[in-house]
């Protein structure tokens, strides 16, 4: 009789094409950045997004967790929010800036690298209510967002302001990843469970004011999203020091 632990392990098909899909979407968004199409691109970032936050939730309905799905998303992760966002924005505008270009989406990589890393280990540990740091879809979100709203909209990227205002975003994104600052993680919010219908409401609400003009309506929600972290933060310590008078 074969020992346990020795026991051939199945792969479970549903939650990993989910993350199968949402890495294919990250290679995508790198293969358009390529071809000069960052529209497309940052699109399939957002695609990428919706895919990585259905597969956990997938997994968890279906009871299908797994070992190897958790080291398989933080992997597509890595692809789809780590290297193809710094990528799209090099390709897009940051080349123009020479070193200053690539160390910018180096530190965006280099982040969205350690903040995965400290999510690995310190997944049993934080509170699950708040992320560590601004996590990497979001960070995503934010670099993508900009690609997205400037292509869309036709700003001047010949203008000396908008290759900087890329670099700072950029630089800002992937040192939020690796802060302390605290992100509502949203996993207090179950599927499962029975919701009052002004919830249902809500969500047809926001369908259709994302839909009203994704570019912008986007990439505002996801810089509110990624000041919201520090603004607790603040409000977090004040506290602690009002409570040590």
């Amino acid at each position: 009789m074969k020992d346990p632990e020795h026991r051939h392990r199945g792969i479970y098909l549903l939650p990993n094409a989910f993350t199968t899909a949402a890495l294919f979407a990250g290679f995508y968004a790198i293969v358009q950045a390529m071809n000069n199409r960052f529209e497309a691109a940052a699109i399939a970032i957002f695609v990428a997004m919706v895919l990585d936050g259905m597969d956990g939730r997938v997994a968890r309905l279906t009871n299908t967790q797994s070992a190897f799905g958790e080291q398989y998303d933080s992997l597509s992760d890595m692809t789809s929010f780590g290297v193809a966002p710094a990528l799209v924005m090099y390709e897009w505008i940051l080349n123009g800036l020479g070193r200053w270009g690539w160390l910018a989406a180096f530190i965006y990589v280099a982040g969205a690298a350690l903040r995965l890393a400290r999510f690995n280990i310190n997944v049993g540990v934080v509170d699950k209510r708040f992320f560590q740091g601004l996590p990497s879809p979001a960070a995503a979100a934010l670099v993508a967002g900009f690609v997205w709203l400037a292509v869309d909209n036709k700003l001047p990227i010949r203008e000396l302001w908008m290759p900087w205002a890329a670099f700072t975003l950029t630089v800002y994104a992937g040192v939020s990843m690796v802060s302390n600052a605290p992100f509502f993680s949203g996993k207090s919010f179950a599927l499962g469970r029975s919701v009052p219908f002004w919830t249902i409401l809500l969500v047809v609400l926001a369908i259709v004011f994302i839909s009203s003009d994704p570019p912008i309506v986007l990439f505002v929600l996801f810089v509110i999203y990624g000041l919201s972290g520090y603004v607790l933060w603040a409000l977090r310590w004040r506290r602690e020091r009002l409570a040590r008078r």
